[in-house]
């Protein structure tokens, strides 16, 4: 019974050391783009006057992306409270359409389920999205260590950024488009991969269409409202998983 008890942790073991590889190498093209983006969110903080310490926080308690970035002009303008709860919800609210389509896979991975709410960001839910898992892995398991490598990469790349900026004094200015940059490359990869475009036609057009009309302020939030309407209203006509 001893030697079967053994036998059973250590194949445990081993299946979760071959789902963190597995996480890993699915967070690589994640990996490459975000320490780059920590480092540009951590210089532009730095550049601001806040050490590595409020990057390292920042990137641990906040975790948010592109709103990051605006975070560092809110901190330098003096912005309110209520404005910066605003800014967040027009900045980052399209992850609640994100969100919407993993909830019930989240609710059933148990005590993860917060962390997986919190940690979803744009670039881990697009590898979440096209996400195979090998036969004998755990699914829930993969996603988890996935999101948290992510994470661990743009809290890396921001404490390096400030302690680079510490050591060496340059214009920051544009810095933030590395977000943008990535972001694109994620939806082409997104494109190659998938067969059916059309939803992603859908999405650029209206985007498009509210871009001009709202403005670049405000075009975001109304674009994915619609998008994700159109969207759900020929879902099953289209089968669009």
């Amino acid at each position: 019974m001893e030697s079967d008890s053994i036998w059973n942790k250590q194949t445990m073991k081993n299946k979760r050391l071959k789902e963190i590889r597995f996480a890993f190498a699915q967070s690589v093209p994640v990996m490459l783009g975000y320490l780059f983006l920590g480092i540009a969110f951590g210089l532009m903080l730095q550049n601001a006057g806040y050490n590595f310490w409020w990057a390292f926080f920042c990137s641990v308690v906040i975790y948010a992306g592109s709103m990051q970035f605006v975070l560092v002009t809110l901190l330098t303008s003096g912005a309110s409270l209520l404005y910066a709860a605003a800014m967040t919800v027009f900045v980052n609210g399209r992850h609640i359409f994100y969100g919407l389509s993993f909830i019930e896979k989240f609710r059933g991975m148990g005590k993860k389920y917060p962390y997986m709410v919190f940690s979803l960001t744009d670039e881990t839910y697009s590898v979440l999205c096209g996400l195979r898992t090998p036969q004998g892995l755990d699914e829930k398991n993969i996603s988890f260590f996935i999101a948290l490598f992510d994470q661990l990469y743009w809290i890396t790349g921001s404490v390096l950024g400030a302690v680079i900026g510490q050591l060496i004094t340059f214009d920051t200015t544009g810095v933030d488009f590395s977000m943008t940059a990535l972001f694109v490359v994620i939806v082409l990869n997104q494109w190659m991969d998938s067969k059916e475009h059309r939803p992603a036609i859908i999405g650029g057009v209206i985007g498009v269409i509210c871009l001009i009309l709202l403005g670049a302020e405000s075009f975001l939030l109304p674009a994915l409202t619609l998008t994700a309407l159109i969207l759900l209203g020929v879902r099953k006509k289209w089968d669009i998983h």
